[in-house]
């Protein structure tokens, strides 16, 4: 009798952990479950003289991105030994099916962290097949600014927030049927109770620094599962094209654990933050002493021109923006333009220690989770440095 009591005892708390874990199980995409063993010993077959090398470029989403591999006889040492490339734009929302031929243009060129040396990223632009930029390849534009101020030295640090969700859309490590504890413990936080997916978070940073990537931090943000990494500082145009690269290369991260990174800026509705990619900004007379004047002067050229950056600070002229900029958690109202010492619910932040030593740089706390960094900082460089005013560019 003791021992049927014990042996039901024993069933009864082993079908309650099953049933637990069967309901809190993440959703995590099939390819996840292939064995990476297997593949693991046909990654370390000799490639010989051969080089792979994956065309990495944007959508016509302008959010989304795309990559192909080719082979190569040798290794690349610049972009100019990458030959051009081309695809099939109607597949990916750039052209019609009659006239799907769309021109990759190797741009910005990276260590390759998944296949390894010698194989390489590129970052591509796209072209239409009348060698005019696609919708959505806002470098060259952004190219053609950053070299007319190439003088001024302009520098970026750009911070990258994201949600790492199941392939269900449901927040990595959220319970299934409700939510979290409230914000509070997260930020920065260590423990599994308070830090979700932080393995996800570790092989992206590693990659990052392996592919060349001018990543320079990262933390656990305010919502659980979200996380931030920063890039910067990066002059000009170089901007753009490694926190792209950072993007795609964290995208493929998620793919191997079988889970999804978004940069959607108000993932989660409710009273939980948003995500943002907030963006700070110098040039070399503000660096150097008495450079706060010169700050001020480029906060107000920004507050004049309040309704251009918002348009330019997410895909959606201001749209995903509109959902995320509510005046709360930690964010300025979309409406309204304001600036202040370390005040993290204005537009323009000044952190506390340029405001002592009178001279360092800005952060731009608008900019979308999900904005093209190339649009971001190419509006910056013609209000701030071009003094540019009115809603619309000026075409030079």
């Amino acid at each position: 009798m003791e021992w049927t009591c014990q042996s039901f005892n024993f069933t009864f708390q082993f079908s309650r952990f099953y049933r637990c874990f069967i309901t809190n199980k993440m959703a995590t995409s099939s390819s996840a479950e292939l064995s990476k063993a297997v593949k693991q010993q046909y990654m370390e077959l000799p490639q010989g003289d051969k080089v792979q090398v994956m065309y990495v470029w944007i959508d016509g989403t302008g959010e989304g991105l795309r990559c192909k591999t080719r082979t190569l006889d040798s290794e690349p040492k610049s972009i100019e030994e990458l030959p051009e490339w081309n695809f099939d734009g109607s597949s990916t929302y750039q052209s019609e099916g009659s006239n799907s031929d769309m021109h990759l243009i190797p741009s910005a060129m990276f260590r390759d962290p998944f296949r390894k040396d010698p194989n390489k990223l590129v970052l591509c632009e796209v072209l239409k097949y009348n060698r005019k930029p696609a919708e959505t390849n806002l470098r060259l534009t952004c190219k053609k600014v950053m070299d007319m101020v190439e003088n001024q030295v302009p520098w970026f640090g750009m911070e990258q927030e994201y949600t790492i969700l199941g392939t269900d859309g449901h927040p990595f490590g959220w319970p299934n049927n409700g939510f979290p504890g409230p914000q509070g413990p997260y930020y920065c936080g260590v423990g599994a109770d308070k830090a979700y997916g932080r393995d996800i978070v570790e092989a992206h940073y590693r990659a990052c620094l392996y592919a060349g990537v001018m990543i320079c931090g990262t933390n656990a943000e305010v919502m659980p599962a979200q996380w931030e990494f920063q890039v910067g500082p990066c002059e000009g145009i170089s901007m753009g094209d490694h926190l792209w690269a950072a993007r795609f290369i964290l995208h493929r991260v998620c793919e191997d654990f079988g889970v999804v990174a978004s940069f959607d800026p108000k993932p989660i509705p409710g009273n939980w933050n948003g995500a943002g990619c907030h963006t700070n900004f110098s040039t070399k007379e503000m660096r150097e002493e008495g450079g706060l004047t010169a700050i001020e002067e480029s906060i107000e050229r920004l507050g004049k021109r309040h309704s251009y950056h918002i348009r330019a600070y997410d895909p959606k002229g201001g749209l995903d923006n509109a959902r995320r900029l509510t005046g709360h958690h930690e964010t300025s109202n979309i409406h309204e333009f304001s600036a202040g010492v370390a005040n993290r619910g204005a537009s323009i932040r000044i952190p506390r220690t340029v405001g002592q030593e009178k001279k360092g740089y800005f952060e731009d706390r608008r900019p979308s989770a999900n904005c093209d960094p190339y649009a971001v900082t190419e509006a910056m460089i013609r209000t701030c440095l071009l003094s540019e005013e009115g809603d619309e560019p000026v075409d030079y």
